[in-house]
């Protein structure tokens, strides 16, 4: 097989999809069965031809895809690919660096550092803070707190990563009783588990209540992380972050931002003043393959005590080969072996510059408005948020109907979005992230809507 004709033939492929997505019924069209006959083939005795395997892969898969890199996609808080990042992401895997290190991967180092300084200075971060490449939000979660657990144990004398948790002092967690289940995960990843958190009280639009914040910290001491939210994921809605800080500051406790997608609306001038105070934190979560509309997968990681969060994660191995005037990855991050994401993050900044980033993240919560705008004149249709980013939560007249018009909708094959629970109730949720979603998009989503609810 000539492995040039093989990889022509991949691209074209893949460029017959993505030129086929606007066109396409946003939900799969084949059953997990309909895959699993398709694809549950009994593992070959003999080599097969590549280019049959590239081939049939891409005609069996390809009823079981959901278009989510189209502008009709609102299931999920993720974006679609740009086309700079896909082209880049197609250029890593021809690459195939393993980024770990500086010294046998130059190009990734540096292009990971200018990316993540870049990142900073556009998401309002403190210019000395560390970052991290990482799969998605879950493992930046999980690495910001991992230096946080060092920061505060640190603080008492302990060295937790010579003595473990066991006969480690006790640490709290306090966080909002709507935070995302990803920052609960990420407690029992790195050995705290979710017995320390203290559940905070949050107002009807899932923001933590300040009053509640600081009443619970005044009811103990000793190591303390707290946990804010930029971005509810249901209603989109951002904690007061500055007042947030300053309470954390006060208690001398660690304070980690989960800003999956909330925390990009530093860079757009209109919504900025929603993170006010995020500076002031000592750790940040988001991804990139959410607003920045990055390939999966990438998640980002940002400490603002670069030597707490080496010290967390740095390694040190005699076989290993470290560059004396560049940065190491594998010091920030969990894993050692690990794809060179910053390459698509990198083209990704460059292709849309400040001002494109800017009017990507405006334009979706704008699309956003006119979706719950139209959303509300439907009978029986109760927008339940207060719109202020990119999510629009709503329900119809009870939990039947709301389910029924979400499947309805999802069946039309003109948008995909998903249901959820809020307050007890079922309700949709709406999540506009994806650069190409249009004024056409958001009309033909309310005309699915209308359909489905008469």
């Amino acid at each position: 097989m000539d492995d040039r004709r093989l990889l022509e033939r991949a691209a074209e492929l893949g460029i017959e999809y993505v030129e086929s997505v606007p066109g396409r019924p946003v939900a799969p069209a084949a059953t997990i069965e309909e895959l699993r006959t398709a694809l549950d083939l009994p593992l070959p005795d003999e080599p097969t031809d590549a280019l049959e395997v590239i081939e049939s892969l891409a005609r069996d898969a390809d009823p079981g895809l959901t278009q989510m890199t189209g502008g009709r996609y609102f299931g999920f808080v993720l974006g679609g690919s740009l086309p700079a990042a896909l082209a880049a992401d197609w250029l890593t895997s021809a690459w195939d660096q393993n980024a770990g290190l500086a010294l046998p991967t130059p190009a990734a180092a540096v292009v990971e550092e200018v990316a993540g300084r870049w990142l900073k200075e556009l998401l309002g971060i403190p210019a000395h803070a560390s970052f991290a490449f990482v799969t998605g939000c879950q493992m930046a979660h999980a690495t910001a707190l991992a230096a946080a657990r060092h920061h505060v144990l640190a603080a008492v004398d302990y060295d937790v990563e010579r003595d473990g948790l066991v006969g480690a002092p006790a640490i709290r967690v306090l966080a909002g009783e709507k935070r995302h289940g990803t920052l609960d995960r990420a407690l029992r990843f790195i050995g705290l588990g979710t017995g320390c958190v203290r559940p905070v009280p949050a107002d009807d639009q899932g923001r933590m209540l300040v009053d509640e914040l600081r009443a619970e910290l005044a009811r103990g001491s000793g190591p303390t992380i707290v946990c804010s939210q930029l971005g509810e994921v249901n209603t989109g809605a951002c904690d007061d972050i500055a007042a947030i800080a300053a309470a954390a500051i006060e208690a001398g406790a660690w304070h980690h931002v989960d800003g999956a997608f909330g925390l990009w609306a530093a860079a757009a001038p209109s919504l900025r003043h929603l993170t006010s105070g995020a500076e002031l934190a000592d750790s940040w979560a988001t991804d990139a393959h959410k607003w920045l509309n990055v390939p999966y997968d990438n998640g980002l990681a940002f400490c603002a005590h670069p030597e707490s969060h080496q010290a967390a994660l740095g390694i040190r191995s005699a076989y290993l080969l470290y560059a004396d005037d560049a940065r190491e990855p594998l010091d920030w991050v969990p894993e050692h072996s690990r794809r060179a994401r910053g390459f698509t993050v990198y083209a990704a900044l460059r292709s849309l510059g400040q001002s494109g980033v800017a009017d990507l993240i405006e334009r979706s919560c704008a699309h956003a408005g006119t979706l719950a705008a139209g959303l509300a004149e439907l009978p029986g249709c109760e927008v339940l948020n207060d719109v202020v980013l990119n999510q629009v939560l709503l329900r119809f007249e009870d939990d039947a109907i709301t389910d029924a018009v979400v499947a309805a909708v999802q069946a039309s094959g003109e948008a995909w979005l998903g249901g959820t629970i809020w307050d007890g109730r079922r309700a949709i949720r709406i999540s506009v992230c994806n650069w190409q979603t249009s004024t056409d998009d958001v009309e033909r989503t309310l005309a699915a809507f209308a359909a489905a609810r008469y």
